[in-house]
């Protein structure tokens, strides 16, 4: 039998390889993500308008959803990969067993810039923490919004049983109802809620008293991480890049802060655009009270590590 050359022997492991190669399943480079109208999801905006999705050579669809509601059962029907969401939320997914993850915080509180307030009504007289006293606030209820407005009316002496919240789960609902009294007292996110002060209403309390309780987080399936590892990190990259836009240059971004941030008419002019994080995740102390609360409410009951709820693996290097 003929014996092949060292140089044909080279080629045909080549051609070998390249035919492995052709016949790996290639990542899918396309994320899914349920948005809502809030300040937060703006470095996705940033980061498509600049191009930086494309430079990193993936898709992001944005499905916009109007309450905690509709973009949560997008998660739990598989019909999305990825949410901005909160700690509460992303727990109650995992209710029953381990589906999804935190991967990066996207907002937290800095001072002169809260994520939420608990404000009341321009047709009442309610001033103070004293005041809610039995009174509801409007909140989505079992979301950071109801976490946060617990934690921040005790934290202002008011006892458990002093704390009343309604749900009221649509945001720009919350606020309507606010503003024409219908409601007496609401947690809204900015900028609602500086435009709700601009129009009359009084300002409670604030998460910059407290900002360890106070945070959005980018949660993804733990079948989209497995499938998608790659993709989910190349988001992360472009997510950072518009980060470092927005807090470097934030005036050129005022218009999309606008047209996606929801800002109220009455504060189109001089409400300023917030920091933003750098990379990070939340922390063991901060999940394990949002674990805390929610057990206190019975909202969930089985052992929830932080290792099952959070996940540093996909934060760029």
């Amino acid at each position: 039998m003929k014996r092949l050359s060292i140089l044909q022997v080279v080629v045909l492991f080549a051609l070998a390889l390249s035919g492995c190669a052709s016949g790996a399943r290639s990542e899918d480079t396309h994320l899914k993500l349920a948005l809502m109208p809030v300040l937060d999801v703006l470095p996705i905006y940033v980061a498509e308008q600049n191009g930086y999705f494309k430079d990193q050579g993936i898709q992001v669809e944005a499905v916009p959803v109007k309450s905690p509601l509709e973009r949560d059962v997008l998660m739990q029907t598989n019909q999305v990969d990825g949410v901005l969401t909160d700690l509460p939320s992303t727990a109650l997914l995992n209710k029953d067993a381990p589906k999804v993850k935190a991967v990066y915080t996207a907002r937290r509180p800095f001072p002169g810039a809260p994520l939420f307030r608990v404000l009341a009504s321009p047709k009442n007289d309610l001033k103070s923490p004293a005041d809610l006293k039995g009174v509801p606030v409007a909140v989505s209820q079992n979301t950071t919004i109801e976490y946060l407005t617990d934690r921040l009316l005790a934290g202002s002496g008011l006892a458990p049983g002093d704390i009343k919240v309604q749900e009221v789960t649509a945001i720009t609902v919350r606020f309507e109802q606010l503003m024409n009294g219908n409601l007496k007292a609401a947690t809204l996110p900015d900028p609602l809620a500086q435009g709700a002060i601009a129009g009359g209403a009084r300002l409670i309390v604030d998460d910059t008293k407290n900002p360890s309780l106070s945070q959005s987080v980018l949660t993804f399936r733990n079948q989209a991480l497995t499938d998608k590892p790659g993709t989910v990190k190349k988001f992360l990259v472009a997510w950072e890049k518009a980060v470092l836009d927005l807090n470097t240059n934030p005036d050129k971004y005022t218009d999309l802060m606008i047209q996606q941030g929801r800002v109220p008419d009455s504060i189109k002019g001089t409400y300023k655009m917030p920091p933003f994080p750098s990379q990070g995740i939340p922390s063991a102390s901060e999940t394990g009270d949002v674990i805390n609360w929610m057990r206190e409410k019975g909202l969930i009951s089985r052992e929830m590590p932080y290792k099952d709820l959070v996940d540093a693996a996909y934060l760029p290097r």
